[in-house]
């Protein structure tokens, strides 16, 4: 529950619109689309979309917290974040950020501008303090759910049945799902992909792995797409 949820225990990192198109293959969805991005943190995916003109609503128990708190828990960490990276290179490919300094650039510059809308978006009910698997939300209500460096990513923190729970959750309330990246926090496939794609199976959802125009992780260049049968 959100509730429950404490700053200290997490590492909020921004990730902006263009990278979000690229992780997920958005181009197919029009304008009209109602988008729900999962545990997106301090993504500027939403403000820069909400100014585009697009419908999305995202949900983290992140949202609980102040703008001023969130900007103090990235300050806390952000170190700690580009240390990490420095002492895994050889897990990382350059190619859209070109080197660690323009990758911490770039999200630093995601988190100011979700830092800009963050209120604004409260108060519209664009961001809502919420979390997996009980999202506030009535069935069916989006076009598309969307989840970010946070399924499949944490396989040693959430079991296959977690992330089925999570899942169907997102279906609920949308029409279709897509989960990336498909690796884990040491680079490896997640152990769970597969078992949870029979799991959401036998639930009537299909499935497909797709490859999308996006690769930091090393080898995570696909993402998880679940749909209802005929579509």
């Amino acid at each position: 529950m959100a509730g429950e949820f404490q700053l200290k225990d997490v590492l909020p990192w921004g990730r902006n619109r263009a990278e979000y198109m690229a992780f997920f293959d958005l181009n197919d969805f029009d304008d009209n689309a109602r988008i729900l991005d999962c545990a997106g943190g301090p993504a500027s995916f939403n403000a820069e979309m909400t100014a585009a003109g697009f419908q999305v609503t995202s949900a983290d128990p992140l949202y609980q917290f102040s703008a001023a708190e969130i900007a103090g828990r990235v300050e806390e960490t952000r170190t700690q974040m580009i240390d990490g990276l420095r002492a895994a290179l050889h897990r990382f490919v350059f190619t859209w950020h070109d080197t660690i300094e323009r990758h911490e650039a770039i999200r630093m510059e995601a988190l100011r501008h979700f830092l800009d809308d963050f209120e604004a978006g409260k108060r519209a009910g664009r961001y809502r303090a919420a979390a997996l698997p009980n999202l506030p939300f009535d069935d069916g209500v989006f076009e598309i759910a969307l989840s970010s460096h946070f399924l499949f990513l944490y396989s040693d923190h959430f079991d296959a049945d977690q992330h089925v729970a999570n899942i169907a959750e997102m279906m609920r309330v949308a029409t279709e799902t897509r989960v990336f990246p498909l690796l884990d926090l040491d680079g490896e496939p997640s152990r769970h992909v597969e078992p949870v794609r029979s799991a959401l199976k036998s639930r009537g959802f299909e499935s497909e792995i797709r490859r999308v125009d996006y690769e930091f992780q090393r080898g995570g260049n696909e993402m998880l797409r679940v749909y209802r049968s005929g579509r």
